[in-house]
C-alpha cells in the first residue's frame, strides 16, 4: 500500500513538471531578420499573396497566425494555418491598384498554449493589372489653319490612363489612323501639317486619332477636325502635277481646270501676259525628232540627194569620223563631240572636190557655248579648207569667234580681175551662237549673194549685221593643194592642227552646185513634238496669241482675264512621231501683270510636266529561202542573192546590211546593185568586200525590190562550195532591228565524164601487164573527190575486176604450159584434146621480182591508199580502154593541181604474143 503510495506521488510529480514546462514555452516564427520582415505581392482582382520567405512558426506547437498591428488603419486580409507550422496570407477581397497600393501590417504566432511569438512586419504590394484604355482629355478637336503654309503645331491632343503603374498608366504614342492625309503626330500628341494645304483641294481634313499606353492598349478614337481657310495668293490655280501622253493619241490640253488668281493686286491692271514654254532641250537636239539618219532626214524632207555628208557614223566607206566621240544616235542623230584641244578629222580628197563652185550650201546642227576665260580672237573652226604644206592660207572656212559666226571665202586668182576688191567674209553676230542649245545652221551662197537661215528661218539683214569683209583674190601658187579639216584647221607650215573647237556638231553637209530650198531647211529643224495653240475664234478683242518657230513656247496677253485662262485652257501638247523618246517634258508658265502706272507684278511661276509613256516596240522580220543551189554557168552570168525575201511587221525601214561570208574576192566575185532603181528611190548602196549597204528612209515595199535585185558575180565557181549572205534591216537610224536572215548559195559542181566501156578493144601487138602495185594512178583534185567516188566508183570497180581477172587467168595458162613440157606423153594427150599452141608464148615465171625492187626506192612517196588507188588504174602508155580512168582534169573550169609523176619503166614481167590466139 505504501508502495502504490510513492509511485503514485511520483508519477503526479512528473506529470506537473510537464505540464508547468508545456505552459512556459512560446512559438517563434522562422525568420532570419525579424527587421526585414515578410514581402508579399498580390495582383489585382486577386486573393492569394505571394509571400517571401514563407510564413512558418517553430518552438512550440502553433494554433493560430494573428494581425496583431494595423500600420495604416486597414488589413483587409487573413492567415490560415497549414501543416507543418506553415500558414498562407489571403486578402478577404480584391484588391484594386488605383485605390490602394501598398498595405503594412504586423502578424504573430499564436501557440496552442496562448502564448504568442514576437511579431514581424509584413509589407503587401498590390501588382497592376492593364485594366484601363487611354481617354482622351476633349471629346473632339476642331482647329483652323490658313492654306499654303506649313505649321509645326496645329493642335495637341492629350490622352491619360487610371491604371496605378507607369507600365499601364503612361500614354506612350499617338496615332492617325486615317491614311493618306498630310499630317503626323508625335509622342506628345502634336499634330502638324507635312505639306502645305489647299483649300481647292480640301476645305476641311477630318482624322481619327488614338492613343496607346505603355502596354499597347488602345483607347478609342477622337475625331480631330482641321478647318482649311482660303487665302488667296498670286498666281495659278488648278494646274496639274503630272499629265500622261501615250503615243498617236494626237493632242491633249494641258490645263483644263486652270484659274488665275489676282487677289489684291495694288493697282489697276492694264495688261496680263502668260507664257507656256516646253522644255526639250535635254532630247537630242533640242525636241523629239525622228531618229532617222542626216540622208534619211533629207530625203523625207524633199531635200537634194547629191549633198555630202562631211560627219557620217563611223563604218564602211566612212572610216575618218572614227576618232570622234559620238553619242549612239539611237535617239537623235548622230552627234559628234569636239574638246576644243585634239578632236579634229580630214576629210578624205574622194569625199568632196576642194574647189567649190559659185553656188553651193553649208548646213550643220550645232551646240556651242561661251567659254568665259577664252581670248575673244581665238577662232573656232567647224570647217576649213587649207594650204596642205609650205603656207597657211584659208581658202574658204566656216568658223566661231567672239560669239560670232564666220563665213570666209576666198576666191581664186582664176575667177576674176586680180585688182578688185570682192567680198570674202561675212560676220553674223547672234545669240544663238553661244547660248549652248542645239541650233539649225544653213547658209546658201550665190556668190556674192550669202543667206543665213537659223533653225530653218531667213536672217534678215540688219545694219552692219553680217558684217561682210572685202579682200583680194588668192594669188596664184605652184604644187600647193589643199587640205579640208572638220573641228580645226590645218597649218601648212606646222605640219599640224590649230584653231580647234569646242562643242557639238551633227548632220554637216555641204551641197555643191546648188542652194537648199528655204521649205527643205524649214522642215529638217521642225520638231515633231510641240505645244498647240488654241483655235483663233477664242480670241476676243484687245487679246493677242503669238508663238515661235518651234512652237515650243506659246504666249498669250491682253486685258481680259476671263479670255486669257480660256486659252490657257485650251494650250495642248502633241507628238506626231509614232515612237517617240520616253520620258518627262517640263512645262512653265510664266505670268506678269502691268498697271495703269507702268508698274510690273510678276506672278510665281507655275511649273508641271508632260510624262511620255513608252510605246510598244515594233518588229521586223525577214524571211525567205534559206537555200538555193546553182551551177557555174549561173554564177558566171550573176545570181540573185534574195530573189524572194519577204519583209513583214513594219511600213518603212531606213537601212539594210548584207554581209558575205568569208568576204568578196575582188579578183573573181561581185556584187552588183539597182543602181538606176536607187537613184529614183533617192536610196544609196555602199558596197565594200564585206558586202553592200543601202540606206535611206523608204517603205519596206521598195526595199523588197531593191534587195531582190541585188545580183552576185563569180567568174570561177569551181573554187567554192557555196556562199554565206546575212540579211539584217533596221528602222529610226537603228533604233528597231529585225532578225538576221541568212540565206546560202550552194555551188552545183559537174559530173566526171563516163569512163571508157569495159570491153574496150586491147592493143592488138602488145599488152605489157603490170603489177598492180606500180601501175600509176591519175590526180583527182580534192574538190571533185567526192563526186568521183560516187558518180565513178561502179565503172571503176568493173574495169579493175576485169583486168585482174584477166591478169589472173594468163599467170594460171602459164603455169600449166610449163608442166606440160615435163609430161610431154601426157602433155600430147591433153594437147589434142584442149589443141593449144604455145610456140608464139613466152613466160616469165617471176614477174613480180623487178616491180617489188622498184616499190622499195618508192615507198616514201606511196601510201596505202595510193597503192589501193593504183590497183584499179594502169599506165597510160601501155593500157587503153577498160583499164583507164577518166582523166577529170579536161574540165577547164578545175583549178590546177600538181600531178603525181610515176616514172616506172616498161619491164618484161608477163608477155605473151597473142597473134596465135
Amino acid at each position: 500500500m505504501l508502495v502504490i503510495s510513492v509511485i503514485s506521488v511520483i508519477l503526479f510529480g512528473t506529470t506537473l513538471a510537464s505540464l508547468e514546462e508545456y505552459a512556459v514555452s512560446v512559438p517563434k516564427l522562422d525568420i532570419d531578420n525579424l527587421d526585414n520582415g515578410y514581402h508579399g505581392l498580390v495582383r489585382e482582382n486577386e486573393t492569394l499573396v505571394e509571400v517571401t520567405p514563407a510564413i512558418r512558426a517553430v518552438g512550440s506547437p502553433v494554433c493560430s497566425f494573428r494581425i496583431v498591428n494595423k500600420h495604416h488603419g486597414e488589413a483587409p486580409f487573413e492567415i490560415i494555418s497549414k501543416d507543418d507550422g506553415y500558414a498562407e496570407l489571403k486578402a478577404r477581397r480584391s484588391l484594386n491598384c488605383e485605390k490602394r497600393k501598398n498595405y503594412k501590417f504586423d502578424i504573430a504566432a499564436v501557440g496552442c498554449n496562448g502564448r504568442q511569438s514576437i511579431s514581424a512586419t509584413v509589407h503587401i504590394t498590390v501588382s497592376d493589372v492593364n485594366e484601363y484604355a487611354p481617354t482622351f482629355s476633349e471629346p473632339s478637336y476642331v482647329r483652323q489653319v490658313d492654306e499654303g503654309r506649313i505649321y509645326g503645331e496645329i493642335v495637341r491632343v492629350e490622352a491619360t490612363d487610371r491604371d496605378c503603374t507607369p507600365k499601364f498608366g503612361d500614354v506612350c504614342r499617338y496615332e492617325i489612323l486615317t491614311p493618306d492625309q498630310p499630317f503626323d503626330i508625335d509622342i506628345d500628341g502634336v499634330i502638324r501639317n507635312t505639306e502645305a494645304l489647299d483649300y481647292e483641294r480640301s476645305h476641311n481634313h477630318i482624322l481619327s486619332v488614338v492613343a496607346y499606353d505603355c502596354g499597347m492598349r488602345q483607347s478609342l478614337p477622337v475625331m480631330v477636325t482641321i478647318k482649311v481657310n482660303k487665302v488667296c495668293r498670286l498666281g495659278w490655280r488648278g494646274l496639274p502635277e503630272r499629265v500622261d501622253y501615250a503615243p498617236t493619241t494626237g493632242k491633249q490640253e494641258l490645263f483644263p481646270s486652270a484659274s488665275l488668281e489676282l487677289c489684291d493686286v495694288p493697282c489697276n491692271i492694264r495688261k496680263l501676259r502668260t507664257r507656256v514654254d516646253l522644255a526639250t532641250r535635254h532630247i537630242g537636239k533640242g525636241c523629239d525628232r525622228d531618229t532617222y539618219s542626216v540622208q534619211s532626214q533629207r530625203k523625207l524632207c524633199g531635200a537634194s540627194p547629191s549633198a555630202i555628208d562631211l560627219l557620217p557614223s563611223p563604218g564602211v566607206g566612212a572610216e575618218w569620223t572614227k576618232p570622234l566621240i559620238s553619242d549612239e544616235g539611237h535617239e537623235s542623230d548622230q552627234m559628234f563631240e569636239f574638246d576644243g584641244s585634239s578632236t579634229a578629222v580630214s576629210i578624205p580628197n574622194h569625199v568632196l572636190d576642194h574647189n567649190l563652185p559659185p553656188t553651193f550650201t553649208f548646213a550643220t546642227w550645232m551646240r556651242h557655248a561661251q567659254h568665259p576665260n577664252q581670248d575673244k580672237h581665238i577662232k573656232e573652226h567647224i570647217l576649213c579648207s587649207a594650204d596642205d604644206h609650205k603656207m597657211n592660207r584659208h581658202h574658204y572656212a566656216l568658223f566661231v569667234r567672239n560669239c560670232r559666226l564666220i563665213l570666209l571665202l576666198r576666191r581664186d586668182f582664176s575667177e576674176g580681175d586680180l585688182n578688185i576688191f570682192r567680198p570674202a567674209e561675212w560676220r553674223w553676230k547672234i545669240p544663238q551662237i553661244c547660248d549652248d542649245q542645239w541650233h539649225h545652221y544653213a547658209i546658201n551662197v550665190r556668190f556674192p549673194d550669202v543667206e543665213l537661215y537659223i533653225d530653218g528661218q531667213l536672217f534678215h539683214t540688219e545694219k552692219k549685221n553680217p558684217e561682210v569683209i572685202d579682200d583680194w583674190p588668192l594669188h596664184p601658187t605652184k604644187g600647193i593643194n589643199t587640205t579640208l579639216t572638220v573641228g580645226a584647221c590645218w597649218q601648212g607650215s606646222d605640219n599640224k592642227m590649230k584653231h580647234h573647237l569646242k562643242g557639238y556638231l551633227a548632220g554637216l553637209s555641204v551641197l555643191v552646185g546648188e542652194t537648199e530650198k528655204p521649205e527643205v531647211l524649214n522642215c529638217l529643224h521642225q520638231c515633231k513634238e510641240s505645244l498647240q495653240v488654241p483655235a483663233m475664234e477664242l480670241l476676243q478683242p484687245g487679246m493677242e496669241l503669238l508663238t515661235n518657230s518651234d512652237l515650243t513656247e506659246v504666249t498669250v496677253e491682253g486685258d481680259n482675264r476671263t479670255n486669257l485662262e480660256t486659252l490657257v485652257r485650251k494650250v495642248g501638247y502633241v507628238n506626231t512621231r509614232e515612237f517617240p523618246t520616253a520620258g518627262r517634258r517640263n512645262i512653265r508658265l510664266t505670268t506678269t501683270v502691268t498697271c495703269d502706272n507702268e508698274k510690273t507684278v510678276r506672278v510665281p511661276d507655275a511649273q508641271t510636266y508632260v510624262m511620255v509613256l513608252k510605246p510598244q516596240t515594233p518588229s521586223i522580220h525577214l524571211n525567205g529561202t534559206g537555200n538555193m543551189a546553182r551551177k557555174y554557168e549561173d554564177f558566171r552570168m550573176g545570181v540573185k542573192v534574195l530573189a524572194d525575201i519577204h519583209i513583214t511587221g513594219e511600213l518603212k525601214l531606213d537601212k539594210c546590211s548584207l554581209s558575205i561570208y568569208p568576204n568578196l574576192n575582188p579578183d573573181h566575185e561581185n556584187l552588183g546593185v539597182p543602181e538606176e532603181m536607187l537613184k529614183r528611190l533617192g536610196m544609196a548602196a555602199r558596197i565594200s568586200k564585206d558586202g553592200v549597204v543601202i540606206t535611206g528612209s523608204d517603205m519596206v515595199f521598195n526595199y523588197e525590190q531593191v534587195l531582190r535585185l541585188i545580183v552576185y558575180t563569180n567568174k570561177k565557181p569551181a573554187y567554192y562550195l557555196n556562199r554565206v549572205f546575212k540579211l539584217s534591216c533596221s528602222e529610226l537610224n537603228g533604233r528597231f532591228t529585225s532578225n538576221e536572215y541568212v540565206q546560202t548559195l550552194t555551188v552545183i559542181h559537174p559530173q566526171p565524164k563516163d569512163p571508157l566501156p569495159a570491153h574496150a578493144t586491147i592493143n592488138q601487138h602488145s599488152v605489157l601487164m603490170r603489177p598492180a602495185a606500180v601501175v600509176s594512178r591519175e590526180y583527182i583534185p580534192s574538190e571533185h573527190m567526192a563526186m568521183v567516188a560516187t558518180g565513178g566508183s561502179h565503172a571503176v570497180t568493173i574495169i579493175v575486176v576485169v583486168c585482174i581477172g584477166f591478169l589472173l587467168f594468163m599467170i594460171i595458162l602459164g603455169v600449166v604450159r610449163i608442166r606440160a613440157a615435163h609430161h610431154r606423153t601426157s602433155a600430147e594427150e591433153q594437147e589434142s584434146e584442149m589443141t593449144w599452141d604455145d610456140s608464139a608464148l613466152t613466160i616469165t615465171v617471176n614477174p613480180m621480182e623487178n616491180a617489188e625492187r622498184k616499190l622499195e626506192g618508192n615507198n616514201a612517196e606511196f601510201t596505202d591508199s595510193d597503192q589501193s588507188d593504183s590497183e584499179s588504174s594502169s599506165d597510160d602508155d601501155n593500157m587503153e580502154g577498160s583499164c583507164r580512168i577518166p582523166d577529170s582534169s579536161e574540165d577547164e573550169d578545175e583549178p590546177p593541181v600538181r600531178s603525181r609523176k610515176h616514172d616506172y619503166q616498161n619491164v618484161s614481167q608477163l608477155e605473151w604474143d597473142h597473134t596465135t590466139m
